[in-house]
């Protein structure tokens, strides 16, 4: 049985970086070698030669390294650091005064009477890394491009508004209103990166974990989207994204790494913030997390630079000429350099240095102090800066800096490297004082001792503050900063939806289909159509887009280096560098990453584009919400199609792909407009509206979610007398009752729309019964607009009270009102208490399953002859009609046994 150590390696390999060279002429002479062998027989040979000798080194045990992470030392060799154009002392008061202030700004929301608090440690351990990015690396938008796009990590927030309170961006009672957003407003600032709630300010939001690096991947290939497609020259833009080591954890952190290699996207820079440190605890305790993530980055194909120590290590790594020093950094875990960042000079000595008698005589010339101040690389700003250029120049390949700090840093001995720093909030006089001594600013002690610590600004004239404003101004203006620029789109008139609103004729068409051709209309629209990016999980071809392969083609950068298997095809897989749809492969959180990037383009580039997001709806809400209210905070619009949507549609599958809820999903999300139509026209409809209010005069937030299905109908062309505003609003009828004596209206949506028809027309021949058929096309859309009335009414009751939209449409709609759909019941039921008269909703409840469409819908009571069933049962409630007809059309229909009910209509994949 292997060994703790062999099965969990600390440093897997590595490059000898820092080791010095004590006999440079034999080295030179093994390279010469190499070098002639390269000349002389080319590359092919100097491979073999190689490969044979890593062969016979290990026959030798020699421990060749596996090269998937190297020495834990600095990539960059101090001798090939670059010239440091700025003014480090001038850097160092601005970055004190900057964290002093997020320290006291998060402190005095722990005040008494408040308590909302924040989070100081994170920003404290990189607020170096942020102020190398702002003095010399962000870009503004000054210039009127899209400058830098900077995801900046979520609970280093304060340090950022400490920055703009500097530079008169902010003012001092905005920084007392931290995470008081309505009871300070208009100067709340929002806890966290929130474009929604700071539309000016940030542009993306990255504190729900692990979507930052995720988004800024995406981000970084749209960028290179829209440049390869002519829409906006993005060549200047680069991608920085500041993590956690602990965040990395999460799945979406590293899920994507691979496509940033594989398309070469060396316009993005990971910066992870490496302090060892979780929320409650160290990352890696017993191993090294820096080597960990270098492997896996490398691994994955990306350039990595690790930013290790500052540079009072480069003496004492100089003289390491046994490599003991390095091989003692290797060997040591991450919880034991935790500690060495709480201990003090004299612990450091006997524990690091002192089990080995030459690392001793390194540091006997060394003070306690000194060796208690041999610090991290993510606090020097030559080191940082060293790195962000090395970042910046490499080319074919994205860049990940995995730079190690301490938490806390600065803070005080209660605060750095302490397992509880995440939660702590307020700091103490004594706290106070320390801190204000180790950044040496100029603030008396009754300052401190009296009420709120002060916030410090060294005066708007001051070197330091134009300083900063200078620095600002030769990058392209302040950052963070969001800007819309984009201009209204002009929309296509009535002509590009007359296919849709057609019908289908005789032919039978899924709503997904239906979807399609509009779509196809639109993107031929001379002036918006090279705006539309189709994403799709891997099933174009499922949901019908194949056609558009021959025409948009698919984006690559590298365009098809192959011949497709399938080329004879009139419809073949076709790629190409300048493609119009995204083909991200099976990652639903890639293709919504795709939706966030492109559906923000507006803002971040000043260039509209329409995302057009097509995946099994079960794969949607349920799969990827966290990324949803993600779109809905960046403010990104778009379409998103949740096809083969409901429970019963998709025969076959089974529960896992029995989608009967997403909608339910959808009306959680603020920002989400979510419908279930039914026909053609009213996806046209639907869509024309959507593009208006989303890209129109007077553009909203927003994005559209609608529900489409394979299962095949006939779809009516639309009537003359079509209400429009009630398929917008959510409710429109569809079909009068004929005949009968007891009235009813029956509620339907989507696929359960011709169920309902087909009710009606039994109704009225076998029962006497003559009700109306009603397409509630945006269940979602008629709560939110009862919602919005009863609050005014709550509200002004001064005022005559509103009626919402669904009671007005059903206040002279006799009988009782029954709903069906292919959701679950809370889905019509969000309406109920606002429907005059009597109301039942049927729904599919419980977990799908793998049948015919028609035994699953006989299981759940939603088809046909259920229908009728309910109509009557509530007629009966009502004196209508006796009670003994009910046990009749249970027996007629054999509504009991599953096995009786027709098999409905099969396939139909789009």
């Amino acid at each position: 049985m292997a060994s703790g150590s062999d099965r969990n390696p600390i440093i897997i390999g590595g490059l000898p970086s820092q080791v010095p060279d004590f006999d440079p002429e034999e080295t030179q002479e093994w390279l010469d070698s190499l070098d002639a062998a390269v000349d002389e027989r080319g590359r092919e040979r100097a491979r073999y030669l190689m490969l044979r000798l890593i062969e016979r080194a290990r026959e030798k045990r020699v421990a060749v390294p596996e090269m998937r992470s190297t020495d834990y030392v600095n990539t960059i060799a101090t001798k090939d650091e670059p010239f440091f154009p700025g003014n480090e002392e001038i850097e160092r008061k601005v970055l004190n005064a900057t964290r002093w202030n997020a320290a006291v700004m998060v402190s005095r929301a722990q005040r008494p009477g408040i308590g909302v608090g924040g989070h100081i440690a994170t920003f404290a351990s990189s607020a170096s890394l942020y102020d190398v990015g702002f003095n010399h690396f962000f870009r503004g938008k000054d210039e009127g491009d899209g400058g830098d796009q900077i995801f900046f990590q979520g609970h280093a927030s304060p340090g950022v508004y400490a920055r703009a309170f500097l530079l008169d961006r902010l003012t001092e009672p905005q920084l007392d209103a931290f995470r008081q957003e309505k009871s300070k407003a208009p100067n709340g600032l929002s806890s966290y990166p929130h474009p929604r709630l700071m539309p000016d300010f940030w542009e993306f939001p990255t504190v729900s974990m692990g979507l930052g690096p995720l988004g800024a991947i995406y981000q970084a290939r749209m960028n290179r989207y829209m440049e390869a497609r002519g829409i906006a020259d993005t060549s200047k833009s680069h991608v920085w994204a500041y993590l956690g080591d602990g965040e990395m954890d999460e799945p979406e952190s590293l899920g994507q790494l691979s496509i940033a290699a594989r398309e070469g996207l060396d316009n993005l820079t990971f910066v992870v913030n490496c302090n060892l440190q979780r929320l409650d605890g160290p990352v890696r305790g017993n191993g090294k997390i820096m080597q960990e993530l270098e492997s896996q980055f490398r691994g994955a194909g990306w350039n990595v630079i690790k930013l290790v120590w500052d540079r009072s290590w480069d003496p004492l790594l100089a003289q390491d000429r046994d490599g003991i020093l390095v091989n003692k950094l290797n060997s040591t875990p991450d919880g034991q350099f935790q500690t060495y960042a709480t201990e003090t000079g004299a612990y450091i000595r006997d524990h690091f240095f002192g089990d080995d008698q030459r690392l001793r005589a390194m540091v006997e010339n060394m003070t306690d102090d000194q060796i208690l101040h041999l610090g991290r690389g993510g606090h020097d700003h030559k080191k940082i800066y060293a790195a962000y250029a090395a970042a910046k120049a490499h080319k074919g390949q994205p860049t990940v800096i995995l730079a190690q700090t301490v938490k806390g840093w600065t803070l005080g001995p209660n605060f750095e490297g302490r397992n509880a720093t995440h939660q702590m909030k307020k700091l103490t006089v004594a706290d106070l004082k320390g801190f204000r001594d180790r950044l040496h600013l100029p603030i008396p002690d009754k300052d401190l001792e009296d009420g709120l610590p002060p916030y410090y600004h060294p005066g708007r004239d001051s070197e330091e503050i134009q300083y900063m404003h200078d620095r600002r101004k030769g990058l392209g203006g302040y950052v963070p900063t969001r800007v819309v620029r984009a201009k209204p789109l002009q929309l296509p008139d009535d002509k590009a939806y007359a296919g849709a609103k057609k019908g289908s004729g005789q032919q039978k068409i899924a709503t997904t289909m239906a979807f399609v051709r509009v779509l196809k209309d639109l993107m031929r629209d001379k002036e918006i159509g090279k705006r539309f990016v189709p994403i799709a999980p891997d099933e174009y071809r499922t949901f019908g887009m194949d056609a558009f392969f021959p025409s948009a083609k698919i984006y690559n950068p590298l365009g098809q280096q192959y011949e497709s298997v399938d080329r004879e095809l009139l419809l073949a897989y076709k790629e190409s560098p300048t493609g119009q749809m995204l083909h991200d492969g099976i990652t639903e959180a890639g293709c919504t990453a795709s939706l966030i990037a492109a559906g923000s383009a507006y803002a971040t580039h000043g260039e509209p584009l329409i995302p057009v997001y097509v995946f099994y709806s079960m794969f949607g809400f349920q799969r990827t919400g966290d990324q949803f209210w993600q779109m809905a905070d960046q403010l990104a619009r778009g379409f998103v199609l949740g096809a083969t949507a409901g429970r019963t549609t998709l025969t076959g599958e089974g529960l896992q792909h029995a989608d009967g809820h997403s909608q339910l999903l959808a009306s959680t999300n603020p920002a989400c407009v979510a419908y279930d139509p039914a026909y053609g026209y009213e996806i046209a409809h639907i869509v024309k509206d959507g593009l208006r209010r989303m890209y129109g005069e007077n553009a909203e937030d927003i994005f559209y979610y609608l529900t489409v299905y394979n299962e095949p109908i006939q779809h009516p062309a639309e009537p003359a007398d079509a209400d429009v505003e009630g398929i917008l609003k959510g409710l429109h009828r569809i079909k009068t009752g004929e005949k009968g004596e007891h009235a009813a209206q029956i509620l339907a949506s989507g696929v359960a729309v011709p169920w309902a028809v087909e009710a009606q027309q039994i109704l009225a021949d076998e029962w006497n019964v003559k009700a109306d058929v009603w397409s509630a096309t945006s269940w979602n859309e008629l709560r939110r607009d009862a919602v919005e009335v009863e609050e005014h009414n709550l509200l002004h009751p001064e005022e005559e009270q509103r009626v919402p939209y669904v009671t007005q449409k059903l206040q002279d709609a006799e009988g009782p009102k029954v709903a069906v759909s292919d959701w679950m019941r809370s889905v019509p039921d969000q309406i109920a208490r606002w429907v005059p008269g009597t109301y039942q909703s049927l729904g599919a409840d419980g977990f799908g399953f793998a049948d015919t469409r028609g035994a699953a819908r006989r299981f759940f009571h939603i088809d046909t002859q259920s229908i009728v069933l309910s109509v009557l049962t509530e007629l009966a409630k009502e004196g209508k009609v006796d009670r003994s007809l009910l046990k009749q059309a249970i027996d007629r229909y054999q509504l009991l046994d599953v096995s009786a009910a027709e098999a409905g209509e099969a396939g139909g994949d789009a």
